[in-house]
């Protein structure tokens, strides 16, 4: 794997980039060229009113999953929400960029980059159309975020596999796309070499499953709960995302793949597979380490209705750290992770209904790090939404439970959000 990932990274990557260097020389017409106008700027935000009891949140350094947490009393209080500033220049008639800059308040106020890739649209066929991006982006994984600001659609808070997205899958990557009609069916192709994605799985293993809508910004850290004596000797007490761990850039490219099949019934149908290829016994002198991090993940979207829809999205994957002692046959951190969500949504006229419940777990077989670390619960979720213009108002109602070292954790969080977007 290796090679193919090193022989895909020379002859798809690198020449991608040799074009998109030429395109973007390349002088464009006055009709073509599109820097700054009402077309290629959008500032999107939320303001919201939460109330939550349960542990502190694992933002301050406590055990909650949630955004928000209360150290064991119910509180209520406003809070600000994500803004996000969308610049979306266009260079030439095929050639364009996305740059995203978010604000992100809360329990931990935080501003930096959030998105930042080249787009390349050649003109499409009557049957195929292909596409290109390239840069820092998230991986084409959720089926509850859209949009450049990459905002939740259907509730405030998305499910814990993709808020584990937001949190620690968000690399450098040179990604081409390839759709084809065959018929009735519709079939989507992509693929992509990535980097600076070596720490993925940290916090998911330390910390376990989360449920918020809180993002990674480029260059910012994630904080991890308190560790356990013998662990901290050798794993910092954070960790950066966005990182090649290694010595050099890219010396050791990952990779993702997506299939989506659209059928000729009301069906949409994606497989996706994710490898950051990291090597567990990298290190750098902060003690952040590479992790060898895979996952599966399958999604479903069906419409049972008019205005009825099914989403259904399930991820199956593994992270390994650190080295393999003499006698044993794991690594210091080996840990298996899994869970899968269900989320139902009707619409009436314009306002909207949402419900979805979901489990999730991780099981530690490392040499280190063992079953005091496992993270086993489930979730419950409803939304509400009405749309007026360029405002959306949401309320939600959120429950989750989680087992960690044989302690149950609950938590509930309600919130009323009022959604802007220009």
């Amino acid at each position: 794997m290796a090679s193919v990932a090193n022989r895909l990274l020379r002859s798809s990557a690198v020449p991608l980039g040799c074009a998109l260097a030429a395109l973007w020389a390349a002088p464009a017409s006055a009709g073509d060229l599109d820097l700054v106008s009402a077309d290629t700027l959008q500032i999107t935000g939320d303001l919201r009113l939460v109330a939550v009891d349960g542990p502190e949140s694992w933002i301050d350094g406590g055990l909650g999953k949630l955004r928000s947490g209360s150290d064991g009393d119910f509180r209520v209080r406003p809070q600000l929400g994500n803004v996000s500033l969308v610049w979306k220049p266009q260079f030439t008639w095929s050639l364009g960029a996305t740059i995203v800059g978010s604000l992100q308040g809360g329990e931990r106020t935080e501003a930096g980059l959030s998105q930042a890739y080249l787009t390349f649209k050649p003109m499409r066929g009557s049957t195929i159309a292909a596409s290109a991006r390239l840069g820092l982006m998230w991986p084409p994984v959720s089926l509850e975020h859209e949009g450049a600001d990459w905002h939740v659609r259907d509730s405030i808070t998305p499910s814990a596999i993709n808020s584990w997205i937001g949190e620690e899958v968000r690399p450098l990557a040179a990604e081409g796309s390839v759709a084809a009609t065959l018929g009735a069916h519709q079939l989507r192709a992509t693929a992509a070499v990535i980097a600076a994605n070596d720490t993925s799985g940290t916090l998911l293993t330390f910390r376990g499953w989360a449920l918020h809508d809180r993002t990674t910004l480029a260059f910012r850290r994630q904080p991890l709960p308190p560790l356990d004596a013998d662990i901290a000797a050798y794993q910092a007490p954070y960790t950066h995302p966005l990182l090649d761990v290694g010595p050099g850039f890219a010396r050791r490219p990952g990779y993702y793949a997506k299939l989506a099949w659209q059928p000729p019934v009301p069906v949409r149908i994606e497989l996706f597979r994710y490898d950051n290829r990291a090597n567990p016994e990298d290190v750098d002198r902060n003690l952040e380490w590479g992790w060898r991090t895979q996952f599966q993940n399958a999604g479903l979207v069906a419409k049972l209705g008019p205005a009825t829809e099914l989403k259904v999205q399930a991820m199956d994957g593994r992270t390994r750290m650190g080295f393999v002692e003499p006698g044993q046959s794991r690594r210091w951190v080996d840990n298996h992770f899994r869970s899968a969500f269900a989320l139902v949504t009707q619409a009436f006229g314009p306002v909207g209904l949402a419900m979805r419940a979901e489990a999730f777990e991780t099981r530690n077989h490392g040499d280190d790090v063992d079953a005091e670390y496992d993270d086993r619960g489930w979730s419950a979720m409803a939304a509400a939404k009405r749309e007026i213009g360029r405002f959306t108002g949401l309320v939600e109602l959120l429950h989750v439970s989680g087992r960690r070292d044989d302690v149950r954790r609950r938590q509930t969080q309600a919130q009323a959000e009022l959604r802007m977007g220009w």
